[in-house]
C-alpha cells in the first residue's frame, strides 16, 4: 500500500523542488521560493500535513504549435508538491498497472518509444498477413478538456486505498472548475494516463488484440479482418461512452497497406516488407512555415542565434528518427537562403 508519508518527507519534498527547478517557465515564483527554499518546504509539508494546503490560481495562456490549445500552468510551489506525489506514489504504483504499449508519460517512453512499438507491431503483423489487413486509427474529442471529475476521483479510490493520498489527488482533480484537467500540469498526463487504462486493458484482454498502441487519447488497432474491427469500435464506444468522452471523426478503418499516421509520421511497409517512416504532409507544413518565420526573425535580430538553432536542430533531431534525409536537405537549403540575407 502507497504512504502519504513518502510525499511529505523533507527529503522527498527537497528532491522535488529541485526537479521542478529544472522545468522551464517558473523562473520568477521559482526564484521567489527559492529564496527561503527550506523554509518553503517546510511550510509545504506543514501544510500537507495538516490537510491546509490549496492549490493556487493557474496562469493561463495559449499555445499555436501544433494546435491552438489553452495551457494552465500551476504555481511553483504546486508544481514541487505534484513532483512528489507522481514521482513517490502515482508513477511507481501505474506503472506496475498500464499496459507496455500506454506510451506517454512515463520513463524510458515517449514518442519515439511510440514508434518504434508501432513499427515492430507493423513488421510482425506483415510477417504473418503480408499487407491483407486493416486498421482502426481512434482519436478522442478535446480529450483533456472532456475528462470529467467524479469518474476520476472514483478511478484514483479504485487505485489507490491511502485516504491521504486520495485527498491530494482530488484536491488537484477540482483545482479548476466544471470538467476536464488543465493541461501543463505533470499531475495532468498522469490523470490521463490512468483515465484510459481500463480501455487498455478490455482491448488486449477481452478483444484480443494483439497489435496496439496508444499515445494518451491517439490509439490504434491492427487486425486481419475488417468486420471484427467493426465490432472492436462498438466496444470502444461503449466503454468511451461511459467515460462521458466521445471518439472526434479522425476516427477511421482503412486498409493496412495505406499505413498509418501517428505521433506526426506517417508509417507504412513496403510490398517488400520494409518499414518506412516519413513526416506527414501536415507536420512539414507546420515545420516550413515555423522555421521561415524564425529564420527571418533572425535575421531581423528579433531573435538569438541560440533561440533559433536550439528550435531548429531539435526538430531536425525528431525526424531523424524517420526516412526524412531528403526532406531535412530541403529544410537547411531553404534556412540557408533566407540566413544568407545577414
Amino acid at each position: 500500500m502507497e504512504d502519504f508519508k513518502d510525499v511529505v518527507s523533507f527529503d522527498n519534498l527537497y528532491k522535488a523542488y529541485r526537479d521542478s527547478k529544472k522545468g522551464k517557465g517558473y523562473k520568477r515564483s521559482s526564484a521567489k521560493f527559492e529564496i527561503m527554499a527550506l523554509e518553503g518546504i517546510s511550510l509545504l509539508r506543514s501544510q500537507l500535513e495538516n490537510k491546509t494546503y490549496k492549490v493556487s490560481k493557474y496562469n493561463e495562456f495559449k499555445v499555436f504549435e501544433p494546435k491552438e490549445r489553452v495551457v494552465k500552468a500551476c504555481e511553483f510551489k504546486d508544481k514541487v508538491v505534484q513532483h512528489s506525489l507522481c514521482d513517490n506514489i502515482l508513477i511507481p504504483k501505474l506503472s506496475k498497472v498500464f499496459i507496455k504499449d500506454n506510451c506517454a508519460g512515463q520513463v524510458g517512453k515517449g514518442t519515439l518509444f511510440g514508434l518504434d512499438r508501432l513499427k515492430e507491431n507493423m513488421l510482425d503483423f506483415f510477417k504473418h498477413n503480408k499487407n491483407d489487413g486493416y486498421i482502426l486509427k481512434c482519436d478522442i474529442s478535446k480529450f483533456f478538456y472532456n475528462i470529467d471529475h467524479e469518474v476520476l476521483k472514483d478511478m484514483v479510490r479504485r487505485y489507490f486505498e491511502d485516504e491521504d493520498v486520495i485527498w491530494l489527488c482530488n484536491l488537484f482533480i477540482d483545482s479548476t472548475e466544471g470538467v476536464g484537467i488543465p493541461l501543463g500540469n505533470q499531475i495532468s498526463q498522469v490523470f490521463a494516463l490512468m483515465y484510459l487504462d481500463k480501455m487498455d486493458h478490455y482491448i488486449l484482454e477481452n478483444l484480443r488484440i494483439k497489435y496496439y498502441g496508444r499515445y494518451m487519447d491517439d490509439f490504434y488497432l491492427i487486425h486481419k479482418d475488417k468486420k471484427y474491427l467493426q465490432k472492436c469500435l462498438r466496444e470502444i464506444k461503449k466503454i468511451v461512452d461511459e467515460l462521458k468522452l466521445s471518439l472526434n471523426n479522425k476516427t477511421q478503418i482503412f486498409p493496412f497497406k495505406n499505413g498509418i499516421k501517428f505521433l506526426g509520421f506517417h508509417t507504412y511497409i513496403t510490398d517488400s516488407g520494409i518499414a518506412i517512416r516519413k513526416i506527414d504532409n501536415h507536420n512539414k507544413r507546420i515545420a516550413k512555415k515555423k522555421f521561415t518565420k524564425m529564420a527571418k526573425l533572425l535575421v531581423e535580430n528579433k531573435i538569438s542565434d541560440k533561440c533559433f538553432y536550439e528550435s531548429y536542430n531539435s526538430w531536425k533531431n525528431h525526424v531523424s528518427h524517420g526516412n526524412c534525409k531528403k526532406l531535412v536537405q530541403q529544410m537547411d537549403l531553404l534556412i540557408n537562403n533566407i540566413l544568407d540575407a545577414r
